[in-house]
């Protein structure tokens, strides 16, 4: 590749960071100001605590995204992929057989179930904030901003499922021209009142902490609005890699957001009746109009990249048996990570319209807003410290103060939301509990059925000796037992040779792997052991980023010696019946839960990708 290419391609590589990675924290300077000084519990706006805020803002983003995220968290890629469920595979591995493997993986869980709620509530308040736009431009136009947002809102969920390459290719020059205009806006408040700069000075944040501990301890639960999405950088770090992400971060998005944050502390110093919504009165009145589309087109931009990374966590939660196997859609033959999950996107549809038509404002949202980044935040400081320590071997000297530190700044951030608990807090706490829940109960349904299905069958070894003298019907095809068992014989081969009294001229036991890295090397993907007697073993590796395809697999084989001819294979698989035990191992009501998300599962055949009209299922009973 010439210079000129790399130049081309690196530079295409931070528009497109800046089109997807940015679009939650690009578009927090709608809301974050403006809450913090007229929210749920109101600061007056006066010179010294506008100082102070803005101080407390600068020196946030620059702890929790610049020094955090940007400086630490990204060195803890998982062979460059990032976010929560990858950290937490990280961490697995370096904790693997010990105590702390159970505490870790119940944190990493949790991770990705407050990312659920931080998922539904990004598309409802960036969008709502935007239209409410339309109110500075005229009041008449309060009654339309709830119908209006609905309908953006409707029509960005039901895009998804119609792929979004087309729009992708806009994301990057229009999220360049917002946080152009959101730097321009504020230059231009700035110069009129340029004393507003000596807040960049942490004096002034600490003597607002200092001057009323509890206000300003209230003021943090809005504050930290300012950071949103800074968890973003870390999440989609494996889309552009560390390069393109930091680059666009230091020479474009934090400028660009410092700018825009102090603009509106200027306008505020010399017109504090402007705090009613500070972002849009930075806008001359003949421009409000095309703002308030950018801004509303800039939220969509947001929210699609916030719902794609449920997409992709989902996927990642099924790969790594968190979550029962749903159906994924590609919606792109060129990139591998556009995709579909109906059901995710049904989920959060609801969600955002219950949340939107329920708060019916961005202010009461920003209550609610808070506890799922901060909660992620937090539990984000813990993992890394594991990597820290185990990985890359940091020194207790420096390990304990800098993400001590850390930590005790995302606890102060999360312990000033808590209290909005009732206000609207309580809304992410009821989904991450929820969505722990669903989660924990499917992985450890899961765990008791391998268990029980291991006490159903037979060691193979055995299992082959007992049908050597057995009086079975050859057939010259070949059959593929596909179980998820390392050892032992599958039921679905004790069915058919108990049942139908035949045997294969050869016989597969297929068995399809998750490994703890986002891809598998295509040397490393499948494993062939011969067993003896027309029997085979064939282990298939995948990442947690990678779509299992049974078919294309078999077919590999083919380079390691072992042919498939798909017109003569057939695939027998088991399906389990799950009925409760008088005594259960797991409390009835989760007993009964894992029941339905197993009844409701996608079935092994669309799952796999393996042809309809060569799959035999064959039923077990099994009791839990």
């Amino acid at each position: 590749m010439s210079a000129n290419e790399n130049k081309s391609s690196r530079s295409t590589l931070i528009v497109g960071a800046i089109g997807v990675v940015f679009g939650d924290i690009g578009t927090s300077p709608l809301y974050a100001l403006k809450e913090t000084f007229a929210g749920h519990h109101p600061i007056g706006v006066e010179a010294a605590s506008i100082m102070g805020v803005l101080s407390l803002i600068f020196w946030t983003i620059m702890a929790l995204v610049t020094l955090k995220y940007v400086a630490i968290i990204m060195r803890a890629d998982n062979r460059g992929e990032g976010g929560s469920l990858a950290l937490l595979a990280r961490v697995t591995e370096l904790t693997k057989n010990s105590r702390a493997t159970w505490f870790v993986t119940m944190l990493g869980i949790f991770a990705a179930a407050l990312f659920y709620g931080d998922s539904m509530i990004t598309p409802a308040i960036s969008v709502l904030s935007a239209v409410e736009g339309l109110e500075v431009v005229a009041p008449q136009f309060k009654d339309y901003v709830l119908p209006i947002t609905v309908v953006v809102l409707s029509g960005l969920f039901w895009i998804q499922s119609k792929g979004t390459a087309v729009m992708g290719r806009l994301f990057g020059p229009v999220m360049c021209l917002w946080f152009a205009v959101l730097a321009v806006t504020g230059v231009i408040s700035i110069l009129r009142a340029p004393q507003v700069l000596l807040a960049l000075n942490p004096m002034y944040a600490v003597e607002f902490l200092v001057s009323d501990p509890w206000r300003s301890f209230l003021a943090l639960g809005a504050i930290v609005l300012s950071v949103t999405g800074g968890e973003a950088l870390y999440t989609d770090m494996g889309h552009f890699g560390k390069y393109p992400i930091r680059l666009a971060w230091f020479t474009f998005v934090l400028p660009a957001l410092v700018l825009n944050y102090y603009g509106q502390g200027a306008l505020l110093l010399t017109d504090p009746g402007a705090i009613q919504n500070p972002f849009y009165r930075l806008t001359p009145d003949w421009a409000l109009l095309p703002m308030v589309a950018l801004a509303t087109l800039a939220t969509v931009i947001a929210s699609q990249a916030v719902i794609s990374g449920a997409f992709s966590v989902a996927r990642q939660a099924v790969q790594l048996g968190y979550l029962p196997r749903m159906k994924i859609v590609h919606t792109s033959s060129m990139e591998a990570g556009q995709i579909y999950v109906p059901f995710t996107n049904l989920t959060l549809y609801i969600a955002v319209m219950a949340l939107v038509l329920g708060f019916r404002s961005s202010s009461n949202l920003a209550a609610a807003y808070g506890i799922a980044v901060t909660g992620t935040m937090m539990i984000d400081t813990v993992l890394v410290a594991f990597v820290a320590v185990l990985a890359w071997r940091w020194s207790p000297w420096l390990a304990v103060p800098l993400l001590g530190a850390l930590l005790l700044l995302d606890f102060a951030f999360f312990s000033a939301n808590v209290i909005k608990l009732l206000q609207g807090g309580w809304f992410p706490v009821v989904v991450a509990l929820a969505s722990f829940t669903t989660l924990t109960t499917w992985r450890r349904g899961r765990s008791l059925l391998f268990q029980e299905m291991g006490n159903l069958t037979m060691p193979l070894d055995q299992f082959i000796r007992s049908i050597e003298g057995a009086a079975l019907k050859r057939v010259s095809s070949t059959a593929v037992y596909l179980t998820s068992r390392l050892e032992g014989a599958p039921s679905a081969l004790l069915h058919n040779i108990k049942h139908n009294e035949v045997l294969h001229a050869r016989n597969v036991l297929a068995t399809v792997l998750t490994a703890e890295v986002p891809y598998v090397a295509e040397p490393d993907r499948i494993e062939i052991i011969d067993i003896g007697n027309s029997f085979y073993r064939v282990f298939i590796r995948y990442g947690f980023m990678e779509q299992p395809d049974l078919p294309k697999a078999l077919v590999a084989c083919g380079e390691l010696g072992l042919v498939f001819d798909m017109e003569k294979t057939s695939f027998f698989l088991s399906r389990e019946v799950v009925v409760p035990k008088l005594a259960p191992p797991m409390m009835m009501w989760r007993e009964l839960f894992f029941i339905l998300m197993l009844r409701n599962a996608q079935s092994a055949t669309d799952f796999f990708r393996i042809p309809t009209n060569r799959v035999v299922e064959l039923g077990t009973l099994v009791e839990i």
